[in-house]
């Protein structure tokens, strides 16, 4: 993590964020810690719409937000920072627009295209921390080459039908990256289009990724490294399994 190098810097800033403050784990230091952190998120779907505000809110310093899809009816059963008038614009650029609104001290950036190898690579290792809220495997893939290339921790998640998937990655050589995981259960590529999702599922995963980001990012908590946690919605039930390297991943041999 990188030294604060922005402080709490007026009363009224101190004021916004007095309830994470008062925390013993979070305290001033852990408050500064957020604002001084960069959090890339890739796909601003329903995940994204979830993780993206509490992040906003949180204080974390500065969001990146890429995704080159625009607005469509079908999105707004889930994707909570869109409405009717937005339908058929970028969704990258209305949610930060949204989000800027909702905290000015926050920097927020939008990139409205689709991610792709060369994208990730330049901007994975400016960043202290990765969301993937994509729902495509092949980038999710990429997501995790380039993040294992930067060694630069990813928070993955996934929501579909009933279901919800999530698991972090530290990407310093120490564990398994994501890659490990679609090997060993065969992951399938599927989208809400093609098996629907229930909307209350992909909220709850979201704002779980952001918990997970802020817990960390402000050091109240490690996480549960390298744990794959699958979520039933309809038992209410969390299922935890533990992940190991796959021989011959690229993580393998990055080591």
């Amino acid at each position: 993590m990188v030294s604060p190098m922005v402080s709490l810097d007026s009363l009224q800033q101190t004021r916004r964020y007095s309830r994470q403050i008062m925390l013993p784990a979070v305290d001033l230091d852990g408050q500064e810690r957020l604002l001084n952190s960069k959090v890339l998120l890739v796909g601003m779907g329903g995940l994204g719409c979830a993780a993206a505000p509490y992040l906003c809110s949180g204080g974390v310093g500065q969001l990146t937000l890429v995704d080159g899809d625009t607005i469509d009816l079908t999105n707004l059963q889930r994707q909570i920072l869109y409405t009717n008038a937005d339908i058929g614009k970028f969704k990258a650029q209305t949610a930060a627009h949204w989000l800027s609104q909702q905290n000015p001290d926050i920097r927020i950036e939008a990139i409205c295209q689709f991610a792709d190898e060369d994208l990730l690579t330049e901007l994975v290792g400016r960043h202290d921390l990765v969301l993937d809220c994509t729902d495509n495997l092949v980038i999710r893939q990429q997501i995790s080459d380039a993040c294992v290339q930067a060694q630069t921790p990813l928070i993955s998640a996934a929501a579909i039908r009933f279901e919800g998937q999530l698991c972090c990655f530290k990407n310093d050589g120490s564990g398994p990256c994501y890659r490990c995981v679609s090997r060993l259960f065969g992951e399938q590529q599927l989208t809400c289009l093609e098996a629907g999702i229930f909307a209350p599922v992909v909220g709850l995963i979201g704002v779980q990724q952001a918990l997970w980001a802020m817990l960390w990012l402000s050091g109240a908590q490690d996480l549960p490294w390298h744990q794959l946690r699958i979520f039933d919605a309809l038992q209410s039930q969390w299922q935890s399994f533990s992940i190991m390297k796959q021989q011959n991943c690229c993580c393998d041999k990055a080591t």
